[in-house]
């Protein structure tokens, strides 16, 4: 499967830079239910009922240069799908876990359960391809400074999904992306890109970039909206649908509902504008994050 669809999707993120697939009828319901109960029975779920921000990246695919505060936690329990002509993948659950390791250093793991619908075959659901990466912050900046906060933030994806069941890509594949940030008042702004290498059969490394602006509309809620570009990231097969084979543009729009100061709602929706069929009709993003 290709890489890139979403930060959260099959390789994925990212890409999603990357948990139901609403992939059709009693599934999507099954899917629903289990991950429902799977929230509310998370040890972390008891976060939700004490005190301990709202942060960028997630819910969008694009993301931002701020790291996790040192000693400090952010775990996303999410769910994220994309449909396409003959085609649905997701993640149902996944986790995405950030530490602030030291000032201005983030690590990152995430690890999905993926679930894939792919050219009439029967839905498959399993581990996913997991990702890990550290975002390091060389240049912090005051909302009263000129210049934008800017950092580096590579990851690695190893090919621990079946890429024969649609659930990997059965290669290793890195991200290597510049990120940006500059914030004016209850206004944000942050985007960048950077180059995949996407090796494994069928694909090919391709370039992601995208920008945010976003809202603080009250204490608790902020909106934004991402416009995203993506070039190929597969090889087209003739008779089939082959997602990610062509280059894509997109829009999401979404946002984060602070629950209290550790339990965080993050929502987004989007599509693909460009090559439709082999990109994305709709998207959609949902997380419970816990800060602390």
């Amino acid at each position: 499967m290709p890489v890139g669809i979403s930060r959260w999707i099959c390789v994925d993120r990212r890409d999603c830079r990357q948990a139901v697939a609403l992939i059709a009828g009693n599934f999507v319901i099954s899917v629903r239910n289990s991950l429902l109960a799977w929230i509310v029975s998370s040890p972390l779920f008891v976060l939700c009922l004490f005190p301990s921000g709202s942060f960028a990246g997630p819910p969008f695919l694009t993301d931002d240069p701020v790291p996790v505060d040192r000693g400090h936690w952010e775990v996303n329990n999410y769910v994220a799908g994309s449909m396409a002509k003959a085609a649905s993948v997701g993640v149902a659950p996944g986790v995405d876990a950030n530490y602030g390791a030291a000032t201005d250093l983030q690590l990152h793991l995430l690890v999905p359960a993926a679930v894939a619908q792919i050219n009439g075959m029967s839905a498959q659901w399993g581990l996913g391809d997991i990702e890990s990466g550290a975002k390091y912050r060389f240049l912090p900046a005051e909302e009263r400074d000129w210049w934008p906060q800017v950092a580096f933030y590579p990851f690695l994806d190893f090919p621990t999904g079946n890429a024969n069941r649609g659930l990997g890509t059965g290669a290793a594949h890195a991200f290597f992306p510049i990120w940006l940030q500059k914030d004016f008042g209850n206004w944000s702004t942050y985007g960048g890109g950077g180059y995949w290498l996407n090796p494994g059969e069928g694909n090919k490394n391709f370039w992601y970039a995208g920008g945010v602006v976003q809202y603080q509309l009250t204490k608790a809620l902020s909106l934004g909206g991402e416009v995203f570009h993506q070039t190929s990231s597969s090889i087209a097969v003739p008779g089939i649908v082959t997602l990610g084979s062509k280059d894509t543009t997109g829009l999401n729009f979404g946002g984060v509902y602070d629950i209290n100061d550790t339990c965080h709602f993050l929502f987004s929706i989007g599509r693909a504008l460009e090559n439709v069929p082999a990109s994305s009709l709709f998207s959609f993003y949902a997380a419970i994050r816990f800060t602390f």
